[in-house]
């Protein structure tokens, strides 16, 4: 069952359990799958899991971000709903690596690619993000480039 499969069901569950939130965020997904066919002028009969992965990357990442902005102007019920259809969203995208998983990576990187300075950030950074995709953030793929290579 391709992904865009399991969306189309996990949209159907969410109908039969009358689950709001669920229901919201599978939607929102739908939502960004047919936006992704129909855009750049011409129509696309399937997307790929991978560029499903990344839609369902920018929605978890616009949730929270939501959810932030709500904590900072004191609306905790507001935030609550984003992360909680964050968390529903999440189940889309393969697993997370840990810290430790993450910073072994990126050292294998740097040495493949034998950066020694920070000169080098962006050759490792161009090879981490797209080997690390779907597995960790940015942010943290960042944090972790500079200390290793400072």
């Amino acid at each position: 069952m391709t992904l865009e499969e399991q969306i189309q069901n996990d949209l159907k569950e969410a109908m039969k359990a009358h689950d709001s939130v669920a229901l919201a965020s599978v939607r929102a997904v739908k939502a960004a799958i047919l936006l992704a066919k129909t855009s750049e002028g011409g129509s696309k009969e399937h997307l790929e899991d991978s560029e499903i992965v990344k839609l369902a990357q920018k929605l978890v990442k616009q949730r929270r971000e939501s959810a932030e902005i709500y904590t900072q102007q004191n609306r905790p019920e507001l935030a609550q709903n984003e992360l909680a259809e964050a968390a529903v969203i999440e189940k889309y995208l393969p697993k997370a690596l840990s810290e430790e998983e993450v910073e072994a990576k990126v050292r294998e990187i740097i040495e493949s690619l034998g950066a020694k300075s920070m000169a080098d950030m962006g050759r490792v950074m161009g090879t981490a993000t797209k080997a690390l995709a779907g597995q960790a953030d940015g942010k943290v793929i960042s944090a972790l480039v500079r200390k290793l290579l400072s």
